[in-house]
């Protein structure tokens, strides 16, 4: 007798990194994994790009990999990706430019033109929740784009965010979706809660493709096949799903990766120009809820100190991953000046010799990173909030946790772990469309601490 298939979702989690394809079962275990990494290519000016072509056959091969294995029964495919890149489509659905790296310089008059035409920039970053970055706000590529190439803009059909691109490979359907959308795009106008008054006067609503919800599903393309097809999601909108369908009451989550971002679902008060200048900043959940985030470079700023500490000391950084805290060390640390600053940068200049090991400079430089990221979480941080959740790297640290803990009392921190919150979140969204069974209360793990 023929044994019974697996019911699986299919999600393609593409970031600039590593570009990846799970399948979950309907217990949201992963039942099969694949990874690849694609050489970057140039674009026209020689600056480095996402090889699209390589993306796209990545896409096809995989799928035909995961359709030949008999065990799997695939019901539904979902994306989720970087945002802040569009992939400009022609009447028959061929991009007709490289895929634009979002750290590629933004020509400043460009952006002066642009600010200044719609109330200077202050007003136009408050109204797009978009705090000013060049090529990370995508909408300016669009920009640059129609002012520097308007023959090829011209026979632009349709703009569509690197997710909703993937999963038009799929569905042959072109749409735009929320968590794309509010990604720091300077695209959508907060206070109206719909397209920035710029986007119609330079006629890009009608190349922008209609605005479908997060968790709406499409037929697939190929021929027999009855798979749904997802929108596709922004990576760290998909991240925070998970959460927002197990909790409830008011929670901040601070995802800690190269970034640290805190999210806030229960924030939606008006941005500040204040708040702005400090980098924050609305993204919008799958259904078009604002979410008020905020920013530290807190990842990056540890792998660089935590090396130095380690050179200083001739040490290896593996060290520091199995540091438990001692808080004789704290207490002692906490009365000096110098690691109660709350600019993450600041550390850089402090001398490592005045410490007596690594261990005590390494307590300093987490002592010094927490206060930065209580001062960032704190811009976001409401009244209501009960929960405090962070996953990633900075979830394992029993230091960062403990100070983390001891900084705000009032409320309940939570290490929470998930093997691949992204891509769970973009399997989440839609399990209505692929899944009998509910969805389980333990797809997080929590490890509660107290202050």
């Amino acid at each position: 007798m023929a044994k019974a298939r697996i019911p699986v979702v299919a999600v393609f989690d593409v970031g600039k990194t590593n570009k990846k394809l799970f399948l979950f079962d309907e217990h949201y275990r992963i039942v099969f994994e694949r990874s690849a990494r694609f050489l970057e290519t140039t674009d026209e000016d020689g600056d480095p790009c996402e090889n699209l072509e390589s993306v796209r056959l990545s896409v096809f091969d995989s799928l035909h990999e995961v359709f030949r294995r008999e065990e799997f029964d695939v019901k539904a495919i979902n994306f989720t990706s970087y945002g802040a890149s569009f992939v400009y489509l022609d009447e028959s659905g061929r991009p007709l430019t490289p895929l634009y790296n979002y750290l590629k310089d933004y020509p400043k008059a460009l952006e002066d033109q642009l600010y200044q035409a719609h109330g200077g920039k202050d007003a136009f970053a408050l109204a797009t929740a978009s705090p000013t970055l060049g090529s990370l706000n995508s909408g300016l590529q669009i920009y640059r784009l129609q002012q520097e190439r308007s023959e090829l803009f011209d026979k632009v059909k349709h703009i569509v965010h690197l997710p909703q691109y993937l999963s038009f490979l799929v569905s042959g359907k072109v749409y735009s979706d929320m968590t794309s959308i509010g990604c720091h795009t300077a695209l959508w106008d907060f206070t109206k809660e719909e397209y920035h008054d710029w986007v119609g006067v330079n006629g890009l609503k009608e190349k922008l493709a209609p605005i479908v919800q997060g968790d709406d599903v499409f037929p697939a393309t190929f021929p027999g096949s009855t798979f749904k097809v997802g929108v596709g999601l922004h990576d760290s909108s998909s991240a925070l799903i998970p959460y927002l369908l197990n909790f409830h009451e008011p929670f901040v989550l601070i995802s800690t990766g190269t970034w640290c971002i805190s999210l806030n679902p229960f924030n939606s008060s008006a941005l500040t120009k204040a708040e702005l200048d400090e980098d924050c900043l609305f993204y919008l959940t799958y259904s078009g809820q604002p979410v008020k985030a905020s920013r530290l470079f807190a990842g990056y700023e540890h792998e660089v100190q935590s090396k130095r500490i380690a050179d200083h000391f001739k040490v290896t950084t593996a060290r520091f991953k199995s540091l438990e805290i001692n808080w004789r060390i704290i207490e002692h640390l906490s009365k000096d000046k110098r690691f109660n600053a709350q600019s993450l940068s600041d550390f850089e200049t402090v001398d490592l010799a005045a410490f007596a090991s690594y261990e005590e400079a390494y307590h300093a430089f987490i002592l010094h990173l927490v206060n930065a990221q209580v001062a960032s979480t704190k811009l976001v941080l409401s009244e209501n909030t009960k929960r405090v959740f962070v996953d990633g790297g900075f979830s394992r640290n029993q230091i960062f946790m403990n100070l983390l803990a001891k900084a705000f009392p009032e409320c309940e921190i939570y290490a929470a772990s998930m093997a691949q919150a992204t891509a769970i979140g973009a399997a989440l969204v839609i399990h209505q469309h692929w899944n009998s069974e509910p969805i389980p209360n333990n797809i997080i793990e929590l490890r509660y601490y107290r202050a």
